[in-house]
């Protein structure tokens, strides 16, 4: 569910949004609904991964993998392939430590109001 979620909203949000809307939206997914931390961490890690390599994939195919590719010398990698793997692992991770702070977060409101 949170993993659907996520994936549905980001990428409509992020058609005129910035790309940081990963983080308030695996944040708010968690919080709200997220059952366990490991659920909270990989739900959005995996979700932002797979949206973030398919988009990449889906605007560098048409091209030939020429920007991918030129980026990649950028940054030292040896393959356009290498730059989509790193996209997806720092999109994955944003989401990801974002959505295990939302989980956190609401365990400790909802700790906080028990002991009051």
């Amino acid at each position: 569910m949170v993993f659907i979620l996520i994936l549905i909203l980001s990428y409509l949000l992020q058609l005129f949004l910035p790309w940081w809307i990963i983080v308030v939206i695996s944040f708010a997914a968690c919080g709200l609904i997220g059952k366990t931390a490991k659920i909270s961490f990989w739900s959005p890690f995996f979700a932002i991964l797979l949206l973030w390599i398919g988009m990449a994939l889906y605007k560098s195919i048409p091209n030939e993998n020429l920007l991918a590719g030129k980026i990649a010398v950028m940054f030292g990698l040896s393959a356009w392939w290498h730059i989509l793997i790193v996209t997806g692992l720092v999109g994955g991770l944003a989401s990801g430590i974002s959505g295990l702070c939302g989980y956190h977060f609401r365990k400790a409101i909802l700790h906080k109001k028990t002991d009051n």
